[in-house]
């Protein structure tokens, strides 16, 4: 086929690509959990249910499959379709067979019987696996001819192999299509089987491969068996090791567009590559900046096809390593980014394959190309601890660093101190309640040098760095009070002190003084954006003097050590001429007696009359634990001096405006907004 009839046959992609980057943590309205941590109420759920559609139920795929063609606009898979969870064959194949769109979550270990078994898959699907828990074992995939929009993803699919390495009488593939079309496969773990791993074959187009693991295999990834020139295909981001050959074979081709993947001849496996990419028949390949260790004949194409080579980078390799002739310009199709060659190996071995969460964390690209370290107890990490990889970020990095902390309970303080800015500490697992990092200490716990270590010394997690996130896990402070009743009670959860601080669908935890938002000093400004997150507590259990919001959250009230209800919930102590803490378009609720927390009190610390403490809650639903006057003094100083005040809240809690309950006016409501506090930062996973 001429390139010019080739290029007919397209239309580019209207639409802004919704994924083609790492696969990471959190869906979109997930505030609704367990009764220990509070609910929303019917206003919120209903509000949570329009808007509660995850982000991976509704990815679309990047390069070549979301070029507009045959009818089909782009692929998004079972998007607009039922979500179901499967943990059985049966449960599986009914709904990937059905006529229906499905978005088909798969939570567990699926043994497919007979072995080789490959579910044929129907048009208009995603299948997507849980976490890393979603296994296709001694199985796969086919997806026949005229099958249309699947997507398949977050899967370890594995475990065919019947003994033969060479196997010419066992055609079990992970994932085979024949004549299909809008297929996109992601961030998939593809290992061990008796045929190929990914098999595009008999004219399959329109394909994306990309963020996936294939090893252990002897065949890895075939393109082609057919005599016609129709495929169109983008294969980006993978990493490759321990396989023989077709890593991949491309034959006829139409359009092969290959980038940032590594292929890796890993030493001592027994398994030695034959060779790497091949361009077979008429087929016209762009490779670019893809990395190659250890390979044998790395590059290599037939005198028909053609192969353009940009940027790629040879380590350790031998053979042939060849290009020639012209090919096309991807651009014209879809728009992508390059990575550099030299930081794809780092890239791939954090980010591709199966990603611990399902969701998505609003990650970008600019995410995804972050230095990335592992923390596992287990020791299948960089790191068994928390603080060692914050420890592991040099000095002044100019960059992000994302801290990955894989599911368990990580018993120790955490430091990240003010010369290690830009880092992001996020749990992997599929629940904010997955990734734990929790410590006892109190306010007047004794520290092993003497001394106690005072309320801002007790924290569990300290943030001294200015651009820090953290995501999809739970900050806490167990400290028991009753059994130390002898020494200060207050026990810091988190404490923050440094500028543009964003803690993003997160828990923390504890009773009295578990969130300290401060700021770096007096005279510094200190911003921090909490959204879609649970704060507990029962004590001035958020405070200090950060211009802080709390946003779209829950705020858990709990009751005293000794089963008794009574506390405060926010304790300001803002710096004059500086915003304080503004709670908006959350709940405060909790399983305490009615009427028996106060919204806040002003805390002037050290006595300090040059304060202006202020709290403003707004568009909040308030359960019938607040006090009917929800402000009350502290240490001699009037709530009434300062900053309180409330604007158009919901529920029992709520009350009409008063002498001892001031509510804004809509002309200082309208100074007094989320981006009033943010002042001109904006707040986004990267």
């Amino acid at each position: 086929m001429s390139e010019l009839r080739s290029k007919a046959r397209h239309r580019r992609s209207r639409t802004a690509l919704a994924v083609g980057v790492p696969l990471a943590l959190t869906a979109a309205g997930t505030l609704v959990y367990g009764a220990d941590l509070g609910v929303l109420d019917t206003q919120q759920k209903a509000s949570a249910a329009t808007a509660a559609v995850p982000a991976w139920a509704t990815a679309t795929a990047d390069g070549f499959a979301s070029v507009d063609a045959l009818g089909q606009h782009g692929t998004y898979g079972g998007r607009g379709g039922q979500i179901v969870t499967v943990k059985t064959q049966a449960e599986l194949e009914k709904y990937a067979t059905a006529a229906e769109p499905y978005v088909i979550v798969v939570a567990g270990t699926i043994t497919m019987n007979p072995v080789g078994k490959e579910i044929k898959v129907r048009s208009d699907k995603t299948i997507i696996g849980a976490g890393t828990s979603g296994q296709i074992v001694g199985g796969g995939f086919f997806l026949g001819p005229g099958v249309h929009n699947v997507i398949i993803r977050n899967l370890t699919i594995r475990d065919t192999y019947q003994g033969v390495w060479n196997d010419k009488d066992h055609d079990f593939d992970a994932i085979q299509m024949d004549g299909a079309h809008h297929v996109w496969i992601d961030h998939n773990d593809l290992r061990h089987m008796a045929d190929g791993l990914i098999d595009v074959r008999k004219d399959s187009t329109y394909v994306t491969v990309s963020w996936n693991k294939l090893s252990q295999d002897n065949k890895a990834f075939g393109i082609g068996w057919t005599d016609n020139v129709v495929t169109d295909i983008t294969v980006h981001h993978n990493w490759i090791r321990e396989t023989e050959q077709r890593n991949p074979s491309t034959d006829n081709a139409a359009h092969a567009h290959l980038y940032n993947n590594f292929l890796e001849d890993a030493p001592g496996t027994g398994i030695t590559s034959s060779y790497g990419n091949y361009a077979r028949g008429a087929t016209k390949m762009v490779l670019e900046n893809s990395f190659f260790q250890g390979m044998k004949n790395p590059v290599i194409k037939d005198g028909t096809a053609t192969i353009v080579q940009r940027g790629n980078l040879f380590s350790g390799t031998s053979g042939r390593n060849e290009s020639g002739g012209t090919a096309f310009d991807p651009k014209t199709y879809y728009s992508y980014t390059l990575d550099k060659a030299a930081d794809v190996p780092a890239l791939l071995k954090s980010s591709a394959g199966p990603r611990g969460s399902i969701g998505t964390t609003a990650a970008t690209a600019k995410a995804a190309a972050a230095t990335t370290l592992t923390v596992a107890k287990d020791g299948s990490g960089q790191y068994t601890t928390v603080q060692a990889a914050v420890n592991a970020v040099p000095a002044g990095n100019p960059s992000r660093v994302v801290i990955n902390v894989k599911p368990g309970t990580y018993r120790e303080t955490v430091k990240v101190p003010s010369n290690k800015p830009h880092v992001t500490i996020q749990g992997t697992g599929g629940s904010r309640k997955d990734t734990v990092i929790v410590y006892n200490n109190a306010s007047g716990t004794p520290k092993p040098g003497g001394g106690t270590y005072g309320t801002g010394g007790s924290a569990t997690v300290a943030v001294e760095a200015d651009d820090f996130q953290a995501r999809n896990l739970t900050i806490s402070n167990d400290f028991d009070e009753a059994a130390h009743q002898d020494i200060a009670q207050q026990a810091v959860a988190l404490r923050t002190a440094a500028d543009k601080v964003f803690l993003d669908g997160i828990i923390v935890t504890g009773d009295q003084d578990t969130l300290l938002l401060d700021t770096a000093s007096k005279d510094k400004l200190g911003r921090v954006y909490v959204a879609n997150s649970y704060v507990v507590g029962n004590v001035d259990f958020i405070f200090g003097r950060a211009t802080a919001v709390l946003d779209k959250s829950v705020i858990t009230l709990k009751k005293r050590w000794n089963g008794t209800s009574a506390g405060y919930v926010t304790a300001p102590s803002t710096a004059a001429g500086r915003k304080g803490i503004l709670i908006a378009n959350s709940t405060v609720n909790g399983d305490v007696a009615d009427r028996s927390f106060y919204l806040g009190r002003p805390w002037h610390a050290g006595g300090d009359a040059s304060l202006d403490p202020q709290t403003t809650v707004r568009n909040t639903t308030l359960s019938a634990a607040i006090r009917t006057a929800p402000w009350t003094d502290m240490s001699g100083f009037s709530w009434k001096d300062d900053r309180f005040a409330e604007y158009r809240n919901t529920g029992p809690g709520a009350g009409a405006a008063s002498g001892d309950r001031p509510h804004l006016t809509d002309a200082q409501a309208a100074n007094q907004e989320v981006a009033d506090w943010l002042a001109g930062w904006t707040p986004s996973a990267n």
